[in-house]
């Protein structure tokens, strides 16, 4: 039987993910499914239009709930794109904060994030995100700036297939559709470029 190779983590050793500052948060749909949104052609005043599914209006509304939920946290800026989500997230200060019905207070970016799966997770009634998500803890000002320029710009560079996160075999050309996919147990009503 083949060994499955040791699973890397993505955060940074010793460091404390419940410190003041700033954190770059994305959070990819499990399989690059294109869930969320759709991206409307380019304005030239706005740039493109995000267009939220039914999905991404979950999502939303989850980054709403996170917002209120903690005293000490703060969603200053976010994108819901076509298969993942950037989150800018500001922490103020060590107090203790959690979500609504969490068994222990909580403050720390990973369990922010997973209390946000969670909830998402439970409001579509499929499990939506991949397993883990990428982080990039803020530097300085001018790295919070580079970081809110980006999810400005990261639905342009959706629709001239710059995304990093772009998924395999989308097109931004090709029109949008809709299918049905079982994610799990639960059969999800996706959608595709």
């Amino acid at each position: 039987m083949e060994q499955l190779p040791n699973r890397k983590t993505n955060r940074l050793k010793q460091y404390n993910y419940s410190s003041t500052g700033a954190y770059f948060i994305t959070i990819c749909v499990q399989d690059k499914r294109c869930l969320l949104s759709t991206i409307g052609e380019a304005d030239a005043l706005h740039g493109p239009a995000v267009n939220l599914t039914e999905y991404g209006h979950l999502v939303l509304q989850n980054i709403e709930h996170t917002n209120a939920s903690y005293s000490n946290a703060h969603v200053d800026h976010y994108v819901i794109m076509p298969n993942h989500v950037h989150l800018l997230i500001s922490i103020a200060n060590n107090e203790q904060g959690g979500p609504p019905r969490s068994s222990t207070p909580t403050s720390a970016i990973p369990r922010m994030i997973a209390a946000f799966k969670k909830f998402t997770n439970k409001a579509c009634g499929c499990s939506l995100w991949q397993r883990s998500y990428h982080d990039h803890v803020i530097r300085n000002d001018e790295d919070y700036r580079q970081h809110w320029q980006y999810i400005d710009e990261n639905p342009l560079e959706w629709t001239l297939g710059k995304d990093d996160y772009y998924a395999v075999g989308d097109d931004p050309r090709r029109p949008f559709v809709s299918r049905t996919n079982t994610i799990g147990r639960k059969t999800c009503y996706t959608s595709y470029w």
